[in-house]
């Protein structure tokens, strides 16, 4: 993680705002089960111009409003992660200035998308800049790693190899941007029941793959391409099993002559489609929406 310098606090009353931006795993490989049941992974994460947005007032009390398409879904209570994530981060740093959250909901939850763990790294950025703190400093680190496994990569939002258990992050990747659509059948899944499906016992390690898992920093979109067509994600065919939607969403993607390559995302149910450009995308979307008008579908780009 890039060091961030120790900044002045925000100005008392001002509105601090930060994007949430939805993290697509573009590969996912599980390599092994840890004895005490947690799944190892290697996964390629890159984040998309879409997401949530999430706003500071410092002169509120401590608490959070959600609104948005996805606020019934998510959540307002203690156990939002943006308000754990900011109970973890007071625990460790006493004295520490917050405020009132409002989450603007855009995304679909339970979605593969890291919807939430973006949030609660958006509310720790958030806390960072009002009390001058960098996203370097141990309390905002360890803040992340309590709130859950995919916040530390979402703290800086930025593609990148993340490892283990996702705490082993490697460094940020100079991928040129990716044009994709990302398609979610309003299916809801739990991670854990996927992770379930896969049915890899605890103390287990899997064979390692021999395929990079990530392109060489700098490359080219035909060389991130190349990369990715010899990856996968492994938890994509228990979802599927869970939710054959994914598979009908998938097979839309792959039907649409410009889709260059379709996978699932994280845990699912949402699943990618990657283009050669903007406009192809926007096609791409437009055909999904309209052979589908129920799901959600966005044209965005991958960083």
């Amino acid at each position: 993680m890039t060091v961030q310098p120790h900044l002045p606090p925000a100005p008392a009353g001002h509105l601090l705002v930060e994007r949430a931006p939805a993290k697509v795993n573009l590969s996912l490989h599980v390599t092994g089960r840890r004895a005490d049941g947690y799944h190892l992974l290697e996964s390629l994460v890159a984040f998309a111009g879409c997401g949530d947005r999430l706003s500071l007032d410092p002169v509120r009390p401590l608490g959070l409003t959600v609104s948005g398409p996805g606020a019934e879904a998510a959540g307002g209570g203690q156990d939002n992660l943006v308000l754990r994530a900011v109970h973890h981060l007071m625990a460790r740093r006493p004295g520490l200035v917050a405020g009132h959250f409002h989450l603007d909901k855009r995304l679909p939850v339970a979605a593969g998308l890291g919807g939430g763990s973006s949030d609660a790294a958006a509310a720790l950025r958030l806390m960072a800049r009002l009390n001058g703190l960098g996203l370097d400093d141990p309390a905002i680190r360890a803040a992340a790693v309590a709130t859950g496994a995919d916040v530390p990569v979402c703290l800086d939002g930025r593609a990148r190899v993340m490892a283990g258990i996702g705490d082993v992050l490697a460094p940020p990747l100079g991928l040129p941007r990716l044009f994709a659509v990302l398609v979610n059948p309003r299916t809801p899944l739990a991670t854990a029941d996927v992770f379930r499906g896969l049915g890899l016992r605890a103390g287990t390690m899997r064979e390692p793959t021999l395929q990079p898992v990530a392109p060489a920093d700098g490359c080219g979109r035909s060389e991130v391409l190349a990369v990715l067509a010899k990856a996968r994600n492994d938890l994509e065919a228990p979802a599927r099993s869970l939710s054959p939607a994914i598979a009908e969403a998938l097979a839309l993607l792959r039907s649409l002559p410009e889709c260059r390559l379709a996978r699932m995302s994280g845990s699912g149910a949402t699943v990618f489609g990657l283009f050669d450009d903007c406009r192809a995308a926007a096609r791409g979307r437009r055909a999904i929406a309209a052979a589908r008008p129920a799901w959600w579908a966005r044209a965005t780009s991958l960083r």
